[in-house]
């Protein structure tokens, strides 16, 4: 059995594999059949529940359904260092500080101008979800 990678979804991914579907809702499903170790922050899921009600209109009952949905298959971690690395975007570090902190083997993001333009971050890939999946089921 191979070791299971530890991941981190930016904001982006959660609200693509929602609303849009495609290679982010195929990382959800991942996470969500035990393929892979999710890990979310408080500060991500109030942002993710932000963006659903603001951009995307849903109701809070809406929200709220999802955001329990996801708990039931991500651990929730509570990042203890402040990180001020992406100093364009600043809300972009609760994303580092989320993956720091579970020791993510990769942050997965479609956040090309700050998160994907880093690469990495301690040791962390920060890659599309694309480039994920195309990792994920080469190592199989």
């Amino acid at each position: 059995m191979k070791v299971k990678p530890r991941v981190v979804f930016d904001t982006n991914i959660f609200i693509s594999s929602i609303i849009f579907g495609g290679n982010p809702r195929q990382c959800l499903e991942l996470a969500r059949e035990n393929e892979i170790e999710l890990y979310i922050s408080r500060a991500i899921l109030l942002e993710l529940s932000e963006k659903l009600e603001e951009k995307f209109l849903w109701q809070s009952k809406d929200t709220k359904e999802v955001i329990e949905g996801i708990l039931m298959f991500a651990s929730l971690v509570s990042p203890k260092k402040k990180i001020n690395h992406i100093k364009e975007n600043p809300k972009d570090n609760m994303i580092l500080e989320c993956a720091v902190e579970a020791k993510a083997d990769f942050l997965i993001s479609g956040d090309k101008k700050h998160l994907l333009a880093l690469k990495t971050f301690k040791n962390i890939k920060i890659i599309s979800a694309k480039q994920f999946l195309d990792i994920f089921f080469q190592a199989d």
